[in-house]
Order: structure tokens, then C-alpha cells, then sequence
């Protein structure tokens, strides 16, 4: 049976309680517990799929086809442990699932109240696959006095009080104010939140302090006796680096022991942490460094990109290299020269996006990075652009361009090289979808196998010719182009094991140029860098050392 442990944040939003979680989850892992982490959010969307990436940052994509909040990344990422649709849930979810039962008359005629019938879908869902694991981390999105998670918060309360005594724990995150004029650390905000918190019946064990001042111990203890919590328990939580600090930061505050004391684990097992300290030498022992230019759409917000940045970062920790990423706006060069914003750079990533905005720019990214021979990474748009840009420069077809962008009917611009994916093979049944389907949760979504072609770059790359990797897209590119286009140089080296979906395609006669359908840098992990982000960085080492 699990003990659980709920993370709540205070103050303001941001602090990093899907940081702090993945760091424990790490640390519990480090004393030979196992460990699964959700998160609960309480926005309606049914999940953050269809938000804006300026709205949300990016949308973290599971094995399972779950389209999730960024903080599942960094689940992932702290604990190597893979997520699954039921490690994410939002107030849209639960209440379609309440409403869905509703209508099957599953309640048998009874008035749907938030107490007990939304606050007992909470508990069921944080209840899945208790028996699996030896803890269960659920950070509650948002910060105490919201009201939209205040179903969220009752349901814990609730889950606490039906469990065993001893079986939950809270952790609650807060902030402690610098105010420069009077060169203070103000306590006040966190009492205030802790204050909040009881008031709805939740108190706290455990308090981490956000903070960019050293926390005093007369501090510490005004905190511990204020919110009725012990001084040890009281955890600093200081800027960092590098977020691949935290763990050992946190361990050296005392937070891994701070819970197992709340929960009576005595004697501790001691932790193994070789693999954090192996992380942060890696980290600050590096040899040499790389730029490298990330030309995409919503280089406003770098959340919109987090796990391609992280992914980067850990390319850099197996090569020990710094790499310094650039947030390059492809709509600047959507009608001029791309050359003068990229010279200089030692190699270049295209993203994932949607819609039109900046894609002329990607396609000049490609060629730029084509032409002289400077390593290229395009994932899932990233690539499409690349082969739109062999498609025109190359074989010819110089309207190519993809459905997406032909937005009236009978008035088509481009030649369809990219083309809306209707249907699809995934396990044993095939997926159909249409044009006007709805958005949410209808793109072709989750981990698929590829098979690469024997003797390509990417076979090479990753030591195998069958992968799996995980996909969010509606568009492929048209595998009838498959010859015109191997005949210009745009090897096909990865497809579906149907032959039907283009997976991979690469530039025979370069040192590096690469595109791919999917996402990997949905699953590199700084223990575990990514074969293809590690040999991406790896090429553009090379080509700093030929400057």
C-alpha cells in the first residue's frame, strides 16, 4: 500500500512544486523506494492539448497517447520512470467523467453535487494503481485559495481522513519575500498561506521556502512556529544553476529525511546519490561549449520548448559540453535572408509548431543549415519543412507545401507534399479521423515503432533499426514524393513498419542533417541523454572545433 504525499503551493505561482516533486521523487528512488508522481490541475480543458503554448509551455506527450502539463517532464526526466495517462488529470476530466456518469445514470437519480461526487472522482483517480508503488507524489496544480481548486483541496482532506493514520503527508511550497529596502526576509506571506491552507482543513508536515536570501535559523524557527510545523521541517529552497542541482540541494536541506520522519520510517536506508553527483560534474566540468540556434515560433516563452532545452543539456552532459541555446524567432526571416541570423551558430534545431505563422523561416532554416553543411535536427514541423525544402530546391516542385497551410477550399497554393493524416494503424486497429474532427486529443499521439533503414545515419545513431518513439500530429508527409525525393539526396531512413508513414528522413552528403516525425526529446533524461540529441551535439562539438 502507498503512502501518499500531496504537494500544494502558496503565495504565488511558479515557485517550482513540479520541480520540488520530481527532485524528491528522485531522492525517495536514491533510499531504494519506488515512486510515481501525478499531477492534478485545476483548469477545465480536458487537458492542456488544445491550449496555446504561450498559454500552458509545452504539451508533454506520454507512451500511452496522454497529452499532459509540462510538469510530467520533469517527472520523467528526475525519476526515469515513464508516465502514464493516469498520472494526469484536470477539473475538464473530472467533471466530464462525473457528467458522462450522470447521463448513463450511473448515480441512480441523485442531485451531482461537488461533495461528494466530484470529490470522490478525485479520490478514485488519485487512488489508481496505489498498490504498485511504495509512494505516490500528487502535486495539486494552482495556489491554496483558488477557487477552482478548492475541489481538489477537499479531496485530499477527504482521501487523508479515509486512509490510516500516518498513510498521507502534505508538503506546502511557499515563498519568502526579499524586501531590499529593508533588508529583510518577510515570514508574513507563507503564514498567511499556511493560514489559508488550515482553513479548509489541510496541515502542512513539511514547509519549503522558496527563497533568494539565506533563511536564518531565527527565520526558520518563527516559520516552524507560526504554521505548526518542526524546525527540521522547515526546508530552504535557494536558486540553483542548474535544476539538475536539486536533488542534492534538497537532500543536503534535509528534505528526503524531512518526510520519511513525518511518515515514522526509522531507520533510514541510506541514499545512493552517485547518480545526481555524476549529473552535476557533468554539469560544471565541461570541455568546451557549443551555440546552437533554436528556429522556431514561440521563442517568446522557452517553457514552450522545455523538453527540447533539457534535451540539449543533457547531449551537452555526455559530450561534456556546454551548450549555450539560442531562441531564434522564425518569422524574422520569413521575408528576408536567413543568413545573418544564423552565421555563427555551430548547428540547428526547427521544433514542432502549428499553423503557418514562421514556416517560411523554418524552410530557410533547413536550407541554410542544408547548404552549409551545418548540423540540423528538425522534429515532427522540423521536419516537414526540411522535406518541403528539398521538394522545392531540389526536385523542383517549386509549389510544395503542406495541407495545413491551404486554408480555402478550390483555392490550393501548394502542392500537398505534407498531407492531412486520415488514417492509421496503432497496436491492432486502424484510426480514422477527418478534416473537421474535433481538435482535442484526435492527433496521432503516444509511442509507435519505426524501423530504420540498414547502414543509415540514424541506424548508426542509435545502434538499432527498430525504435519507438513517442508522436503528437496530424500531418505526414506523402510517401509518394518517397522517390522523387531520394533521388535529390533526401534519404527516407526511417519509416512505419507498414512502409506507409515517413518517419526519418536525412541528407546523404552531409555531416549531419535529420529529421524525424516524432519527439524524442520527450524521453532523454540527464542520467539517460537521448541518442539523438547526444549525437546532435556531438556534430556540432565537431564543428566548433573546425572554427
Amino acid at each position: 500500500m502507498a503512502r501518499f504525499i500531496f504537494i500544494t503551493g502558496g503565495v504565488v505561482s511558479s515557485l517550482g512544486k513540479g520541480l520540488a516533486s520530481a527532485a524528491l521523487g528522485s531522492l525517495l528512488q536514491a533510499r531504494g523506494f519506488t515512486v510515481r508522481l501525478r499531477k492534478l490541475d485545476p483548469y477545465l480543458n480536458v487537458d492542456p492539448g488544445t491550449m496555446s503554448p504561450f498559454e500552458h509551455g509545452e504539451v508533454f506527450v506520454t507512451d500511452d497517447g496522454a497529452e499532459t502539463d509540462l510538469d510530467l517532464g520533469h517527472y520523467e526526466r528526475f525519476t526515469g520512470v515513464a508516465a502514464r495517462k493516469t498520472d494526469s488529470v484536470s477539473s475538464g476530466r473530472i467533471y466530464q467523467n462525473v457528467l458522462d456518469k450522470e447521463r448513463r445514470g450511473d448515480y441512480l437519480g441523485k442531485t451531482i453535487q461537488v461533495i461528494p461526487h466530484v470529490t470522490n472522482e478525485i479520490k478514485d483517480f488519485i487512488s489508481i494503481g496505489e498498490d504498485e508503488v511504495d509512494f505516490m507524489l500528487c502535486e495539486i496544480g494552482g495556489t491554496v485559495g483558488d477557487i477552482e481548486g478548492l475541489p481538489f483541496f477537499e479531496a485530499i482532506r477527504q482521501f487523508s481522513q479515509d486512509k490510516p493514520r500516518g498513510q498521507c503527508i502534505f508538503m506546502h511550497l511557499t515563498l519568502l519575500p526579499w524586501l531590499a529596502a529593508s533588508g529583510e526576509l518577510k515570514t508574513k506571506p507563507t503564514q498567511h498561506s499556511v493560514k489559508e491552507l488550515r482553513s479548509i482543513g489541510l496541515q502542512p508536515d513539511i514547509l519549503v521556502c522558496r527563497s533568494e536570501h539565506p533563511i536564518p535559523e531565527k527565520e526558520r524557527e518563527k516559520i516552524a512556529l507560526f504554521c505548526n510545523v518542526r524546525p527540521e521541517a522547515v526546508i530552504p529552497a535557494y536558486d540553483l544553476k542548474s535544476i539538475y542541482e536539486a536533488p542534492l540541494a534538497y537532500h543536503e536541506q534535509g528534505l528526503d529525511q524531512a518526510v520519511l520522519d513525518a511518515f515514522q520510517i526509522s531507520p533510514a536506508p541510506r541514499p545512493d546519490l552517485a547518480r545526481w553527483q555524476d549529473v552535476y560534474d557533468r554539469i560544471h566540468n565541461t570541455d568546451g561549449e557549443v551555440n546552437i540556434a533554436i528556429v522556431g515560433k514561440y521563442t517568446q516563452l522557452e517553457d514552450a520548448y522545455k523538453s527540447i532545452k533539457e534535451a540539449l543539456t543533457h547531449g551537452g552532459m555526455a559530450n561534456r559540453i556546454k551548450v549555450n541555446v539560442e531562441w531564434v524567432d522564425a518569422e524574422i526571416f520569413d521575408h528576408e535572408d536567413a543568413a545573418p541570423h544564423l552565421e555563427g551558430y555551430h548547428a540547428i534545431l526547427v521544433p514542432g509548431g502549428f499553423g503557418e505563422r514562421g514556416t517560411e523561416g523554418k524552410i530557410k532554416a533547413a536550407q541554410f543549415a542544408r547548404e552549409r553543411k551545418i548540423p540540423y535536427l528538425g522534429i515532427c514541423l522540423g521536419m516537414q519543412m526540411a522535406v518541403i525544402e528539398a521538394a522545392r530546391n531540389l526536385a523542383g516542385l517549386e509549389t510544395a507545401g503542406s495541407e495545413e497551410f491551404d486554408h480555402e477550399a478550390g483555392k490550393r497554393r501548394f502542392e500537398p507534399v505534407v498531407y492531412h493524416l486520415k488514417e492509421w494503424v496503432q497496436g491492432n486497429h486502424a484510426v480514422q479521423r477527418k478534416v473537421d474532427d474535433d481538435k482535442g486529443g484526435t492527433m496521432r499521439l503516444g509511442a509507435y515503432t519505426a524501423a530504420l533503414a540498414d547502414g543509415s545515419k540514424v541506424a548508426e545513431v542509435y545502434g538499432d533499426t527498430s525504435i519507438e518513439e513517442r508522436h503528437r500530429h496530424r500531418y505526414e508527409v506523402d510517401v509518394k514524393y518517397r522517390k522523387k525525393l531520394e533521388e535529390c539526396g533526401l534519404s527516407f531512413s526511417g519509416m512505419s513498419p507498414d512502409g506507409r508513414l515517413p518517419e526519418i528522413v536525412e541528407v546523404k552528403d552531409h555531416p549531419w542533417f535529420i529529421g524525424v516525425q516524432f519527439h524524442p526529446e520527450l524521453k532523454s533524461k540527464p542520467f539517460d541523454p537521448h541518442p539523438l540529441f547526444r549525437d546532435f551535439v556531438r556534430a556540432a562539438r565537431d564543428v566548433s572545433r573546425l572554427v
